[in-house]
C-alpha cells in the first residue's frame, strides 16, 4: 500500500476543510455529520480522525479560514479606492446586499452564514465568529475615518466604530432576512436587499 506524502496529506485536509465550509454554511454546523462530510471530501469517514481532533476543531478552522478569505476581499475593495461604481464602502454594501450572495448559500460571507450557528457551538467557534466580525468592525471603522478625512471632516473614532457596528449589523441583518423569506417571497427577499442597498449608509 503506497504511504500517504505530506502533499497528498495537505491537500485531504483542505478537502475537507473545504467541503464542510460549504456544508456547515448551507445546512448548519450540528446537521453536518462526519460521515457525510467525509463523503462530500471523498474520503473515508476513519480518515476524518487523522486531521481533526473532533468536529468542534474542524469548525474553528472553518470559521477562521472563512473569515479570513472574507475579509480578504473587503481588504482589496479598500485598497482599490474609489472608483466609477462607486466608493468602498459602496460596492461592500452591493456586493454583499446582492441576490448572488444571497443565493450562494454554501458560500458567500460567514458573517451571515454561521450567524445562527455561532451562538450554539463552543467558545472556540464563537471566538473565531467574534474575531471575524471584529476583523469586519475594524476594516468599516478605518474606511469611514479616512472618508470623512477626505471630505475635510475630523472624524470621531467612537462614532465611527458606532457606524461601522450599525453598518455590520444592517447587511447581516437585511441578508438573514432575504435568505429566509427568498424560497415563499422572492418578491420580499428582493425588497430587502434593495432597501438595504439604498439605506445602509444613511
Amino acid at each position: 500500500m503506497p504511504r500517504i506524502t505530506k502533499e497528498d496529506k495537505a491537500r485531504n485536509r483542505q478537502n475537507i476543510v473545504e467541503a464542510a465550509s460549504r456544508m456547515f454554511r448551507s445546512q448548519g454546523i450540528d446537521a453536518v455529520g462526519i460521515a457525510e462530510l467525509m463523503k462530500e471530501a471523498g474520503l473515508t469517514h476513519g480518515g476524518f480522525y487523522n486531521h481533526f481532533a473532533s468536529k468542534n476543531d474542524l469548525a474553528v478552522e472553518v470559521c477562521n479560514a472563512a473569515f479570513d478569505a472574507s475579509l480578504g476581499g473587503l481588504a482589496r475593495t479598500i485598497e482599490e479606492g474609489p472608483g466609477q461604481a462607486g466608493s468602498p464602502l459602496e460596492r461592500v454594501v452591493a456586493g454583499y446586499l446582492s441576490a448572488g450572495h444571497r443565493d450562494a448559500v454554501d458560500g458567500g460571507c460567514p458573517s451571515a452564514s454561521l450567524v445562527t450557528d455561532a451562538g450554539r457551538q463552543s467558545e472556540g467557534v464563537q471566538s473565531a465568529y467574534a474575531e471575524g466580525v471584529e476583523g469586519y468592525l475594524t476594516g468599516f471603522t478605518a474606511e469611514i475615518m479616512r472618508e470623512a478625512e477626505e471630505n475635510g471632516e475630523r472624524p470621531d473614532p467612537v462614532e465611527a466604530r458606532q457606524r461601522a457596528i450599525r453598518l455590520l449589523s444592517e447587511l447581516v441583518g437585511a441578508m438573514t432576512l432575504a435568505r429566509a423569506v427568498h424560497q415563499v417571497q422572492p418578491g420580499l427577499s428582493t425588497e430587502i436587499l434593495r432597501t438595504g442597498r439604498e439605506h445602509a449608509l444613511d
